[in-house]
This record gives C-alpha cells, structure tokens and sequence, in this order.
C-alpha cells in the first residue's frame, strides 16, 4: 500500500524487518540497529509523550546533531500527531529561543551537556515544559531518552498504532524554520502529505534499494538532510549517522557507503584536498595529464558508463580511483542539494569519472523540486521537475512551483502566506528556465537572502544593523551569496575613524591609505569579532573588506529612503571582492584547511 502520511513511511521502515536499519558508531565500533529496536525505541518515546499530557497539534523540538536518537524522537512526535520543530545546534541561545519562543514548543529534546544548558538558559522564555538529554546526564532539569526508549514493548502497540495511522496527510507534520536569525526566522508548516508525496517522488530514477549504505551527515535540522534520510529509509538502505564533520573522513572509511548525499561545500573540500595534493612537478604533470584523459572521456561519463579505453584505465589507476577511495572506495550514487553546485565542480567531478546527480528545491517544497537521476541527467541543470510538481516561468523569470510537496504556510504569518503564492504558484525567489528538453536551470536569486555554498542561509540585515551600532561604521554590506563563507564590505564613519586615527598615531594621506592601514584593519576585524560572537557559526563573517568610499542615494548604491541597493554596490567592488575569496582560497590551499 502507498504511504499517504510520515507514520506510513514508519510503519513501512519497521515492517521490513531489517537486521541493519541503522548504525551508531559506539566505543570505536559500530552498533547495528534493527526494525524490532527502532520500532521498541519509537514507541517507548511515545508513550512517555502520552503520560506528559502532549496531543496531537503540540511542538517538540529537536536540537541535536546527527544521531540514532534523532530519528528515534522525530517519529515519535509524528506517531502522536505532535508537530516537530527541529532547531540547529549550532545557534546561538538567543536564535534557539526565538525559535522556541514562536513555535511554542512544550518539550525540547536535546543532545548533549551543551545542547541542554543552552536551553535550560533561557527556558524561562519559552513554553517548554520537559527537556530530555540524548546522552546520560544525571541531572534533575532533564530526563534521560535512553531510559524512556528501552521501555517500548517486545511486541507490537496496537492502541499507538491505530492513532498514529489516524493522522491524516493535511495534518501539520512539523514547522522548519527558514534561517536562524533572531526576528527574521519564518517557520514554514509542512503536512504529512507534503512530506511524504516529495519522499515517494524525489528517488524516481534512482536504483536505491536494500543494501545500500549512507552515511547521515548533513544536519538533520535542514529539511534537505531530513528529507535524504527519510527518502532512503523508506527504500531499505541503511544509515549510518555522523555528529560532526571531522569524524567523517573516517567514518566513510569504516562504513563505505554506496550512496553520498552532500552539499556542494563537501564536494569543494575534496576537490581542495586533491588540488592541494598535487604539488611538485611530477605530480602536477601527472595530474593535469590524468584530467586531459578524464575531460575526452567526459561525454561516457555523463551517460553513466564506465571509458574502456586504456588511458582512462591507467588515469583511473593513478587518480581517479584515489579520490573514490576517501569516500570510501564504494559509492555508486553522489547527490548534491541544498545550494548551486557550480558547472565548474560538477565538471571536474565529471573528468575524474563522478557524475554528481544535482537537485533543487527549498523548505516551502519539502523540499525536492527537479533532480538529476541515473536517467536523465544534464550537467549544469538541476535536472527535471519531479512528477508530482508542476514548474512554469513568470514573465520575470521567476520559477513558480506548485503541487502537493508545496507548504501550507508559515507559522503565525498570515501576510508573508498570501504574499509568497500569485495564483496558486509559489514564488520560490530564483530566477531560472527550462531548455529545449526539460531540464531546469536556477541563474539567479531574487531576494537578499544569501545562502552559502553549505546550503545555509543568512540573512544579512540583522548584522549589518548590529555593525552599524558601532560608531566606527558608516554602512556594512554582508557579501557571500553561494560563496563558502561570509564576508562583509564596510565603508567606515569617516569623521570618527579620522579621529580614532590621530588619537592612535597612525599617519595616513587619504582615505584609501587609512583604510589600508595594518592598524585599521585590525580594527574593524576585531568589530566584526564581536558581532560573530552573537552569530550562529555559519554566519559568521570571515573576511573584512573596507572600502575608502561613503554611501549615498547620489551615486545609486543607496536607495532614496537610505536602503541598500545591494546589486549596484557588489557589482562596483566585484573586483575586491572575488580578490578576497582569492587570496582566502590560496590560503586554505597553503594550510590546508
């Protein structure tokens, strides 16, 4: 029977009686979770949910990294009818209050000793009524997930199982918030339906099956990472989960995953490690020769077949075969979602015989838009429209979606609904069209949101007006746009940089020798420092760029009522800035970080 709810997909999981459903790395070694222990494991959770009062409509939020018990606590909520809010470790307390604070979430499962102090500062501002800590913490501020997770029964809950399969597919599933900025975040409403109709979609061409292996690291708080796991779950492969992306070059050795699902930041790492690698004239020639046989044999590899040829065997030998193996030697299928990929890597991924398969999508559309599958695959594009989604082009070029992955709503934002559909489409705010064949290309992005080449987004108005309370700032502009960090333009206060110039003795002739001093740049960097402080890690600013110019609405780069025409001022230093990701780039080269 098709799954018409997320409670279906559930019970499809479980009712395949899998040895290896999951694996959770534990002291060095890795512990295999069945069908029967995820199934004891769900439904223990669940009835302590019951006990606690919480009903069906209630918010449970999430704030973990990858592991076992993510899952374990996301259906858990969905059995009930509860509504899960899955929240990013790596904000701030500020951001994760907010985000509690909105969504009024009762309970708050956390991970760890710093997940749980995190939330237990500022609880008292939020509706939270019960936290529970994932690892074992004695502590009388939280109960421990574990305990409740080994009281689920031997059998089968018949009473759980019948409400949970009277969810319905147009109950509320869960609430994602969209960027983890204080005061900007919008928490967007997904059904069941709409998870579950883009689940059974967004593998259509894809060989995924029983057998399979994936390592779960993207971070589950992103409906990109939640939907993946989801998605290959419900097709019997086996995930293996991840916490922090320092521990997964070694997982990927000890697992040998089948499928890599990734965003384009990970696939950059590696392209940066092997260009890195190839230092010396030997090595240097070796490589650029074993690319020229990898870009003549482009075309077979596009198609999905293995060069025959005994050049592209020895460049294979040589290369090729060597940057498979720190993936772990075995994947058949790389995906790429969450932020552009770039022709250029998807390219040479493709020269050194990789097809990354590149998708698109966004929260609203749960998220899987178009998808590039084993067959039909076009590099540069992100692919076809899924079946169940219809595309079309506004005369603005901008791509308008609708279909039964599309969100119902925003959480509490009734203007911002009506405001995000014209006509029963969704806006999804990129600009992009279709070729001859079908195959759907994002060029642009209409809103001000920048999203990194991680696939995160920040928005960039709450720190810039956070620099701006610096008296030493005339007007900031956070640059970074599918770049892989943040960075920000400044152009100083004058007066009182000229000032704080004379009182600290540092000479200087003009503007553009002031902002080009040592002294000055160490400055504003430590400015910018503070304000990190307040920031999630992702948006942190990582690159000061002062420019020796005030802003104004005279010279266009300020609208008449002193807003940011953010265009015109990227464009005028686009110079500068691809200069700063340069040297960067250099120096991660250098370091090799």
């Amino acid at each position: 029977m098709q799954p018409h709810t997320l409670n279906d997909i559930f019970f499809a999981i479980v009712d395949r009686k899998q040895d290896q459903v999951m694996l959770a790395r534990e002291a060095g070694g890795w512990l295999s979770i069945s069908s029967q222990e995820f199934y004891r494991n769900v439904v223990g959770l669940a009835r302590a949910f019951i006990r606690w009062g919480v009903n069906k409509g209630d918010r449970v939020a999430i704030l973990s990294e990858n592991r076992v018990e993510w899952p374990v606590a996301d259906f858990a909520s969905l059995l009930i009818g509860a509504v899960v809010v899955p929240i990013y470790s790596t904000l701030t307390a500020a951001q994760t209050a907010y985000i509690l604070g909105d969504s009024g979430a009762r309970v708050a499962v956390v991970s760890s000793k710093e997940q749980l102090n995190k939330v237990l500062s500022i609880k008292q501002q939020t509706a939270v009524e019960k936290v529970l800590v994932m690892d074992p913490i004695e502590t009388a501020e939280a109960l421990q997930m574990k305990q409740l997770m080994q009281k689920g029964p031997a059998g089968r809950d018949t009473e759980l199982e019948a409400r949970a399969l009277s969810i319905s597919p147009g109950d509320l599933a869960s609430i994602i918030y969209t960027s983890g900025t204080t005061g900007g975040a919008k928490g967007v409403q997904l059904s069941h339906g709409n998870l579950t109709s883009n689940i059974l979609n967004s593998l259509h061409g894809f060989d995924v099956r029983p057998g399979h292996v994936s390592v779960s690291f993207l971070p589950l708080s992103h409906v990109t990472a939640r939907h993946a796991d989801l998605a290959l779950l419900h097709r019997g492969v086996t995930l293996a989960y991840c916490p922090f992306f320092d521990q997964l070059p070694q997982i990927l050795q000890e697992v040998r995953p089948t499928i890599f699902v990734a965003v384009p930041r990970v696939y950059e790492k590696i392209y940066l490690q092997v260009e890195q690698k190839a230092s010396g004239r030997a090595k240097r020639a070796m490589y650029r020769w074993a690319l020229s046989v990898g870009r003549a044999h482009r075309s077979t590899i596009l198609a999905g077949r293995t060069p025959t040829s005994p050049t592209w065997a020895l460049a294979n030998k040589l290369l090729f075969s060597k940057v498979r193996a720190h993936m772990g030697g075995r994947v058949e299928i790389f995906v790429s979602g969450g932020a552009p990929l770039g022709l250029e890597l998807a390219t040479w991924y493709a020269d050194i015989g990789i097809r990354i398969h590149e998708g698109y999508g966004l929260t609203e559309t749960s998220p899987v838009i178009a998808i590039n599958n084993p067959r039909a695959h076009r590099i540069g594009s992100v692919g076809r429209p899924l079946p169940n989604v219809e595309v079309r082009i506004a005369e603005d070029s901008e791509i308008l979606v609708r279909g039964p992955s599309v969100f119902r709503a925003y959480w509490n934002r009734p203007e911002e609904t009506r405001d995000a559909f014209v006509g029963g489409w969704f806006k999804t705010g990129d600009i992009g069209g279709f070729d001859g064949d079908g195959f759907l290309s994002v060029t642009d992005r209409k809103k001000d949101l920048l999203k990194t080449a991680g696939g995160k987004f920040i928005a960039p108005q709450p720190v810039e007006n956070s620099l701006k309370l610096n008296v030493l700032v005339g007007t900031a502009v956070v640059v970074g746009d599918r770049r892989k960090f943040a960075s920000v333009l400044i152009s100083p206060h004058f007066p009182q940089l000229e000032e704080w110039a004379r009182t600290n003795h540092v000479a200087f002739s003009s503007r553009e020798s002031l902002v080009t001093h040592p002294k000055v740049k160490t400055l504003y960097e430590g400015i910018v420092g503070e304000v990190n402080r307040g920031l999630a890690r992702y948006e942190t600013l990582k690159k000061v760029l002062l420019v020796p110019d005030e802003f104004n609405a005279n010279d266009g780069t300020l609208t008449p009522t002193l807003k940011l025409r953010r265009k015109v001022i990227e464009e005028r230093y686009r110079a500068q800035i691809d200069h700063l990701y340069y040297e960067a780039e250099r120096a991660t080269l250098r370091t090799g970080t």
